[in-house]
């Protein structure tokens, strides 16, 4: 499975994670984030960036390879989630499902809905996983631009 991630052109180059909080993990939980195309990748960077420089920062796409074992996901319905799970003040409630998952490694990747598109998915990919450098791969950096309609 091709999985995408828009990142800075200097942190492109390898599948390393800073263990930052967002939605679905905790600090230090060293996950990575990707979305199923290369669209819900630019909708969610627009989303969770307050600003993007385009002009200052060289931005490449990271198209990742997963390999396709139904085993190594878990799959989070909008079934399984709190009402309220778009808003930001469910981030709470997020990151604790996000959590328990990452700290019992259920899975090597949590498949969890898009809240800008949520019949479509993005994946959260647990690199401390003991079978994340064997399942996953950096296939390629592609070069990336905005359209600045979306800025």
């Amino acid at each position: 499975m091709e999985l995408f991630k828009i990142a800075n052109e200097v942190y492109s180059k390898d599948l390393s994670s800073s263990g930052v909080a967002n939605r679905w993990n905790k600090t230090g939980e060293f996950v990575t984030y990707a979305g199923s195309s290369r669209s819900l990748a630019t909708l969610e960077m627009v989303a969770r960036r307050s600003c993007i420089l385009p002009a200052s920062i060289t931005y490449k796409m990271m198209v990742l390879q997963v390999a396709d074992d139904a085993a190594l996901f878990k799959r989070l319905a909008v079934a399984d989630l709190p009402v309220n799970w778009t808003q930001l003040d469910a981030y709470p409630k997020l990151q604790e499902l996000g959590s328990a998952w990452y700290k019992q490694q259920e899975s090597l990747v949590l498949q969890v809905p898009s809240a800008i598109i949520p019949s479509e998915y993005n994946y959260v990919i647990n690199t401390k996983h003991p079978l994340f450098l064997s399942s996953v791969q950096l296939l390629r950096s592609e070069d990336y631009f905005w359209d600045e309609r979306l800025l």
